[in-house]
Formats: structure tokens, C-alpha cells, sequence
């Protein structure tokens, strides 16, 4: 598998002279984590073999949120923390997708741009729940921004996860949406087509917005996705930390360019698309957000001043479940490997096993320092 620190090392110098200081402070960042990522410049940790005396070099990881080597333990911490919020309903999935006229207008203005997006999305999905016809209550909204296709085109769009139901105003009463049907997709398009134009109108006056953005229908659209955490989180994972392209389909690299495979939608088959290096690199990087952006919000019965009605939410719902089918499980089956259980217990002793002889414990030998420290 080719990695993408490859394909940087190849191209990323060309690219940054080639542009020079047109190029982003993020993207610079960006290219000179990704370089670093698990290398000798960020330092790490030295391990020795107990058994064989075989030296283990870990280094540290770069955290950049746009390097596909990182995030795995944040994905995890992620998850468990939204176990503890989410509450036991059905869930739809929504996704509001900007036309193409209105695309370098976001590219260019990303901060608020994207902020205004977001918002918008959420606020019409929120608004059109309340109305009794449709949930009568506050759902919940959790909006994730992309910004690209397999192809690394630019083409942003809003996720959203939102609770199949909502809370009465005075906060006592759940009211559950239909099975499968939460808001109109249409009248949800205009809602935040005219919402997005308040904000950028009252915030950003200075942008001029091509008039067929306000005119041409959006496109949104509405899916029922299952009840409860499980349904909906590893799926949600992939898309809050998933990055522009993973190493997995960067099929091959050359000094002309690179080669990357990608899923034709029509056909649901695998296709390989030759990029240059250099367009590889300027489509990879239009996808770096901003520093401080957060991509992932949250609104209505999630939004941070609302907990505590989020929480009588989840204890009105979880009264109202029967038992969980894990409790009804016959006693001594548990599903849980031996050998799992082993590696598990390993891990939680902080026990390593040598890779070398696959006998002895790793034991931490001493700390390596950063080679040279990063720019800002």
C-alpha cells in the first residue's frame, strides 16, 4: 500500500515552489505534519526487549486532522463519549449540498462560508420539525462538513444526524417522529437556500453571489438510518475524522504522477483515475479546513445549553425500552474471544509483546526528543 507521506515527498517541494507565498498557512502545516508523522523529527519512545534485547523505535504522531495515519484512538474516544449522549431512537440522515455556482464563493471565504452553511442547514431542519404536522418538538442535530468526492473534486455539503423525534416546548414530552418521514426535502431545500442568503447578505455584503445560487433548486436529501447508537455511530465515525482520501485507494506513485482508485457511483464499480503531482497535491489540499474550524456542530436538543434537556429526553426514552437483548443473553455467553480477552488484559497491564521474538515483554528504555521543532 502506498502511503501518502510518499506521494508529499515526491511532489509537496515542486508544489510549495511553484506557488510559493500564495500558499495557505494551513497548507503549509498541513504538508510539513504530514512529512513528520512517526519520524525521528517529532521524537517518540525507545523500547527494549526483556527477552532478546531487540530496540523498538515509537515515534510520535503529527495529529493533523488532514494526515490519514492519525485519529484511530481520537475515532474511539469520539465514540464513546457520543454513546453516553445520543439517545435510544430512530435516527434520519440528511445531507444539504450546495450548488456548483455557489462553490467558489465557499472556497474562497471558508471560514464563514462554512460556518454560515452549517448553521443554516441545521436551523431549517430544526424549524420545520417544530411544526406539529410533521414532529411538534426540538430535535436534535449533529452537522458534519465535507468538501470533496472520491475524486478529491470540490463539491461541499453538510451531513446531518437528526433524532427521529423531539421535545414539547415545557421539556416534559417526547414526541416521536414518523417511521419514515421527518421534514419535505423540497420545502427543507428552500428553507436553507433563503436562510444561507440572510446570512451572507447581513454578514459577508462584500461577496458577490452569482443570482441563479438564489433561483436553481438544491439538492437535499432525507433518509430514515436505523434506531439507536449502534446504527448510526461507526458509520457517522468515518465521515467526522475520515480525511480527503485514505492510503487504501492510492493504488501506485511515480515521479509523473499518481494513481488513485475511486467508486463510480452509476455503475457501484471500482475505477482509476492518473492525476500529476501537482494536481494530486492542489486537490488534496483545497480540502484543509481553516486552523480552529470545527467541522463537526451541534444544534437544537444537542446544542451545549440544552443538556439538560437532553438528558430527561434520554430518561423519558430509556423507561420506555425494553430490556436490552445482552441482558436476556443465557449466563457464561458472552460473544468475548479467550484470546481477545488475553490481548485486552495485556494492553490494560501496559504489556507489550516484542515483534522479534514474539516472547518477550517491550519494556520503555527511554524518551527521544524532537530532532528540530516545527514552525508555527
Amino acid at each position: 500500500m502506498v502511503a501518502l507521506v510518499d506521494v508529499f515527498r515526491r511532489f509537496a517541494e515542486g508544489y510549495l515552489s511553484a506557488h510559493g507565498a500564495s500558499v495557505l498557512p494551513s497548507h503549509r502545516r498541513a504538508i510539513a505534519d504530514i512529512l513528520a508523522c512517526r519520524t525521528e523529527q517529532l521524537g517518540g519512545h525507545l523500547w527494549r526487549c526483556d527477552h532478546c534485547s531487540t530496540e523498538v523505535f515509537s515515534y510520535h504522531s503529527c495529529g493533523n486532522r488532514s494526515c490519514p495515519r492519525c485519529h484511530k484512538n481520537q475515532t474511539e474516544r469520539w465514540i464513546a463519549a457520543r454513546q453516553a449522549e445520543l439517545l435510544p431512537c430512530p435516527y434520519f440522515h440528511v445531507t444539504v449540498t450546495v450548488p456548483q455556482e455557489l462553490r467558489e464563493v465557499l472556497r474562497a471565504n471558508q471560514r464563514d462560508g462554512y460556518a454560515m452553511l452549517m448553521k443554516a442547514a441545521a436551523e431549517a431542519i430544526i424549524e420545520l420539525a417544530r411544526d406539529r404536522r410533521r414532529v411538534g418538538g426540538t430535535v436534535g442535530v449533529m452537522a458534519v462538513l465535507h468538501t470533496w468526492t472520491q475524486q478529491l473534486v470540490y463539491h461541499p455539503h453538510v451531513h446531518c444526524l437528526v433524532t427521529g423525534g423531539g421535545v414539547s416546548d415545557d421539556g416534559r414530552d417526547w414526541h416521536p417522529a414518523r417511521r419514515s418521514y421527518l421534514i419535505p426535502a423540497r420545502a427543507l431545500a428552500k428553507r436553507v437556500r433563503g436562510k444561507l442568503k440572510s446570512a451572507l447578505k447581513k454578514r459577508r455584503p462584500d461577496l458577490v453571489v452569482p443570482p441563479a445560487v438564489w433561483l436553481k433548486p438544491w439538492v437535499v436529501q432525507c433518509t430514515p438510518w436505523g434506531d439507536g447508537a449502534e446504527a448510526v455511530l461507526p458509520y457517522l465515525a468515518r465521515y467526522v475524522f475520515r480525511v480527503a482520501i485514505s492510503e487504501s485507494r492510492i493504488v501506485s506513485v511515480d515521479n509523473a504522477g499518481i494513481t488513485i482508485r475511486h467508486k463510480h457511483r452509476a455503475s457501484n464499480r471500482w475505477r482509476h483515475t492518473r492525476l500529476d503531482g501537482h494536481e494530486f497535491m492542489r486537490r488534496f489540499l483545497q480540502h484543509v479546513l481553516p486552523k480552529g474550524f470545527h467541522k463537526v456542530r451541534y444544534y437544537g436538543l444537542w446544542h451545549p445549553s440544552r443538556r439538560a434537556a437532553a438528558a430527561q429526553a434520554r430518561l423519558m426514552l430509556t423507561l420506555g425500552q425494553p430490556a436490552s437483548a445482552s441482558r436476556n443473553a443465557p449466563h457464561g455467553e458472552t460473544g468475548v474471544n479467550t484470546a481477545d480477552q488475553t490481548t485486552r488484559q495485556a494492553a490494560a497491564g501496559g504489556l507489550r509483546i516484542c515483534p522479534c521474538c514474539k516472547t518477550g515483554h517491550l519494556i520503555h528504555a527511554g524518551r527521544l526528543h524532537p530532532k528540530k521543532v516545527r514552525g508555527p
